[in-house]
């Protein structure tokens, strides 16, 4: 391949790329490989200019718009920053920003890069006036309702005491925009994918494509449950109040805005380049996922000598740290089947050493995840941990292709059962649609049924399920409530234990109606979306009976959840489960006992924390609601009080005392509403 059709393919494979990273939410290979990708192709434009086209992906910003929003052009264009995976880049950056400043002093801020969605925000009489994504650069989209429910976001400025001196709020100025990222969680994320599979959902690949997905959801409520977070990193305006930008950010996190505790200014290149190190070894107990580091020449009026090239401004360098990879031979491809029947391929190789750890298994996805790797049998592949965590096969080095290697071919029958698998239109997974008889759908359906957030059977676990499926004592989630004390307590020693899981099964009969939606298991419906069922149709009946216009008509609830909905009601097994269940009592609509108890908590908001005696979590949770107040996730000035548990973190405990929350036990909270019950 000569140098011009590189340059058409590298084009072709550029665009694909950038569509699967900003429009799809699903990238195939790293960044590095994308920047070598890009670098490669603008090293060989240079080369053939007669090859210029206005439309290659090195003349444009990869963009995010999404045509759901409102687009709203930017007053000052937000241009991305010159990436680098080397020191020497680095240093060569340093010598020449002092060569073009004519040997001037000059500081640098040295800041973490996060890996998250870039956002602008607007202020204007200290006031939250509009939030737009960077989009394309010149553009964006308008997701202002949805960065409100961000609570790390300011939405009115009141200046607190910076540096012991007062900073009067009339100080800040009227009108200045403050860019940062939109980010995820790491423990939110996590949490966030455990739901997805429960509800048989693809896992977001990362934080990051997981809190693009959220801002652009057009379900602010959604947002606000997924609890983003946003790091500020960049103060833009005519008023600035210095001319340091590591000045201005630090009036601005007395402001109320939440700017890294980690940015330094550094007055050599040493100590840039100690800066790096540092965060080498230290980035990986940072609560949100991050991938490098960004210098800005600290002077603004320097910024403005400096200037920008057609892409990038001058002033900047972002330096990534490498994901560490290993390569390893690929042994076979062995598939899992989830509850909801997902068919997962799991690449099986050579253990490995990774990121502290030894890697031997990592998941391929799907079939389009095999195929676009052109995965052969033998085969050596790269791998890498995505966020230094989940490990994923990032590339195939071909050159060590055996020659009589065959293609790994994506199976067409169930591994467990024989079914053939299906693949629903739309969708990338395969599904083995034989769900009430392959038995790893029917156990994990049972342990999902099971679980503290469905019917809070605690004395089960998989172990036990697993026992009794193959003595064949159960086979549905309906059959849990036939079992009696003499079936399990084998050789008799056991009766006390038998005992108490016959009792936990037959009380788990009184959880509220839409835990039991939530508990059934019902492919695509997760505990979010369970409850807007529940609470819509109010009973069992009204909701198997729901036609495909009036399940759509529940906020959040779209044609394909509507469909599985409609197949599971239409599943004649299914229909005798529910009959079982309705007769052992098991709740089939919305109970009296969900109506408002008290006034106690009127107006109080109240955050859990930690482990209780007398009732769980979820269960006080359903007690503050019935009481009259509101649940909250995180500690704010307008926190009533937290209702404190064993074990209660101590960075809550710390963040209560600085803002005089007051705590409360769980008998002194069970004497409050009691009085007023």
């Amino acid at each position: 391949m000569d140098d011009r059709q590189r340059i058409i393919q590298l084009r072709e494979q550029l665009h694909e790329h950038n569509h699967r990273y900003y429009v799809l939410n699903q990238p195939i290979i790293s960044d590095q490989e994308f920047d070598l990708m890009m670098h490669e192709l603008q090293r060989l434009e240079q080369q053939y200019p007669d090859m210029d086209d206005p439309n290659s992906p090195t003349q444009r910003v990869g963009s995010d718009l999404n045509q759901q929003f409102q687009q709203v052009k930017h007053r000052y264009p937000m241009l991305s920053l010159a990436n680098t995976y080397s020191e020497q880049d680095v240093m060569q950056w340093y010598d020449q920003v002092n060569r073009l400043l004519g040997g001037q002093p000059f500081e640098v801020c040295c800041e973490m890069k996060y890996d998250g969605l870039s956002i602008s925000l607007i202020y204007h009489d200290h006031r939250l006036v509009q939030a737009v994504t960077r989009g394309d650069g010149v553009q964006g989209d308008d997701v202002t309702a949805n960065v409100k429910t961000i609570r790390s976001i300011p939405l009115v400025l009141q200046a607190e005491p910076a540096q012991g001196e007062l900073f009067a709020a009339h100080d800040i100025p009227s009108d200045f925009e403050i860019r940062g990222e939109i980010l995820m969680p790491w423990q939110v994320f996590r949490s966030l994918n455990e739901e997805r599979a429960e509800a048989g959902e693809t896992p977001f690949a990362n934080p990051r494509n997981a809190a693009s997905g959220t801002l652009k959801s057009q379900r602010s409520e959604m947002v606000a449950q997924r609890r983003l977070d946003a790091y500020l990193y960049y103060l833009l305006g005519e008023e600035l109040p210095a001319d340091g930008h590591y000045e201005n950010m630090t009036e601005a996190r007395s402001w109320g805005f939440k700017v890294s505790e980690g940015m330094r200014l550094a007055h050599s290149l040493e100590e840039v380049m100690q800066y790096i190190r540092y965060w080498d070894e230290h980035r990986h107990s940072l609560p949100v996922a991050t991938d490098g580091i960004v210098l800005k020449v600290n002077s603004l009026a320097q910024q403005r000598q400096l200037g920008f090239t057609a892409k990038s401004p001058r002033w900047a360098i972002a330096y990534k740290y490498p994901a560490e990879r290993a390569c390893t031979q690929l042994q076979k491809v062995t598939y899992q089947v989830g509850r909801t029947g997902a068919v997962t391929p799991v690449a099986n190789m050579q253990p490995v050493q990774l990121a502290g750890t030894t890697v031997k298994r990592a998941t391929l996805n799907n079939e389009d995840f095999i195929r676009s790797f052109h995965l052969h049998e033998g085969d050596y592949v790269y791998v890498e941990k995505g966020g230094e965590i989940i490990p994923k096969i990032v590339g195939v080095d071909e050159t060590r292709r055996a020659a009589d290697a065959r293609p790994v071919e994506f199976i067409t029958h169930c591994p467990e059962c024989g079914a053939p698998l299906v693949r629903i239109e739309g969708e990338a997974a395969h599904y083995c649609p034989n769900d009430t008889g392959c038995p790893p759908q029917i156990k994990g359906r049972i342990e999902h049924f099971i679980a503290r957030k469905a019917m809070n059977i605690e004395s089960l676990g998989p172990e036990t399920v697993d026992e009794y499926y193959r003595r064949g004592l159960i086979h549905n989630v309906a059959d849990l409530y036939d079992i009696d004390i003499q079936q399990i307590n084998g050789d008799g020693s056991r009766e006390r234990s038998a005992r108490k899981i016959v009792q936990s099964i037959a009380q788990s009969a009184q959880v509220p109606f839409e835990r039991v939606v939530f508990a059934l298991g019902i492919r695509f419906v997760g505990e979010t979306s369970a409850r807007l069922l529940a609470r819509h149709f109010k009973s069992m009946d009204a909701l198997a009976a729901a036609t495909m216009e009036e399940l759509t008509q529940v906020e959040g609830i779209g044609e394909v959840m509507a469909n599985s909905i409609i197949t599971y009601f239409n599943n004649p097994d299914n229909q005798r489960i529910i009959q079982r269940l309705r007769e052992h009592g098991v709740q089939m609509q919305v109970a009296e006992i969900e109506q408002p108890l008290s006034d106690a908590l009127q107006g109080k908001s109240v955050v859990i924390s930690g482990v209780f005696t007398h009732h769980s979590r979820d269960e006080y949770k359903e007690l503050i609601v019935r009481h009259g107040g509101k649940n909250v996730g995180s500690i704010s000035s307008k926190t009533s009080f937290i209702l404190a548990g064993e074990n209660m973190g101590p960075s809550k405990m710390e963040k209560a005392a600085k803002l005089g929350i007051p705590l409360m036990n769980e008998e002194d909270f069970l004497r409050l509403i009691n009085e007023k019950a």
